[in-house]
């Protein structure tokens, strides 16, 4: 039986139903696996535990892979589990000067990189392609990954990168029986390559060395999938014992149901896509030049 490890992209989740429901369903066991899962101390640092080689495979979106090719890693995708929708979460209602995107010109951002450039980036590209000015003022806010808490508090007028799935929801249930309910600007509405995906990559070198035990990998996670849409009671049980989380009824079971409607059979993804996420990181000021993402993505493993 091979080990592999694998790195959360943050704390554990519905996300990573699959996981749990090959680990406790004995689906690892029958394609000869021995998975185990590490939440990383912070948010995207699972290529640097790669290469040290205290992980395997790290779970993380798309644009994390092309921002790690960017500073010279040699990395390689091989799977998309989930894909969701995402973008910018504000409140609608109320005294909120916020309507359309081309409104957050000159207002405040909660993301959790603040102050670095990526989510004033997605915020600027949103209120372009909608008739606004190109370098629009904007004020960077950090409140970690509490988005949410930052807008109800007053602390931010609109956060991202928020998930439909869990930031809206959860935005949605607080703001019950008053006059605002959360809004999404979604990333595909807007001309920003959709990265609200969840992907496995692992170095070349790792790939290249377990290349048959990440597709052993690869077909458990389809086989938990299957397991999941087909037996959704079951699965939600087995993920209920495996993490000590409860999505039996409120909001817990509305974001668990969410998340699992999100997790997709195409495993694979376009070399076009990335070519097209790497050539919108450098127009919007995070690159200095269009990273190189021939080779960074393989659908070898994927079917």
């Amino acid at each position: 039986m091979d080990s592999l490890r694998i790195g959360l992209e943050w704390f554990l989740n519905p996300d990573h139903v699959p996981l749990l429901v090959a680990k406790r369903a004995g689906i690892f066991a029958t394609h000869d696996l021995d998975v185990s899962w590490i939440e990383p101390a912070q948010h995207m640092d699972a290529v640097d535990e790669i290469r040290a080689g205290r992980m395997d495979v790290a779970i993380t979106e798309p644009i994390h892979l092309v921002q790690d090719l960017a500073k010279g890693d040699e990395l390689v995708g091989f799977a998309r589990f989930l894909h969701t929708n995402g973008g910018v979460m504000y409140l609608a209602g109320g005294d909120s000067p916020v309507k359309r995107p081309a409104d957050m010109a000159g207002l405040r951002v909660q993301y959790p990189g603040a102050p670095g450039p990526g989510g004033l980036a997605i915020v600027r590209s949103m209120i372009e392609a909608d008739g606004g000015p190109k370098d629009a003022p904007l004020t960077p806010v950090n409140s970690g990954f509490h988005h949410t808490q930052a807008l109800l508090d007053g602390h931010a007028d609109v956060a991202t990168l928020v998930f439909y799935n869990f930031e809206i929801l959860e935005a949605r249930a607080k703001l019950a029986g008053q006059d605002r309910s959360p809004g999404l600007f979604a990333l595909k509405d807007y001309g920003i390559p959709d990265f609200c995906q969840l992907i496995l990559i692992s170095t070349a070198a790792q790939f290249a060395a377990k290349r048959e035990v990440f597709r052993r990998l690869v077909k458990a996670l389809h086989a938990a999938i299957d397991f999941v849409r087909q037996q959704p009671e079951e699965a939600r049980r087995l993920w209920e014992a495996e993490s000590g989380q409860d999505a039996s009824t409120g909001l817990g079971r509305e974001i668990y149901d969410a998340t699992v409607a999100c997790l997709t059979y195409d495993f694979s993804m376009s070399s076009d896509y990335y070519a097209r996420l790497a050539t919108w990181l450098h127009t919007s000021g995070q690159t200095a030049t269009v990273t190189p993402t021939a080779g960074a993505w393989t659908n070898d493993l994927a079917w």
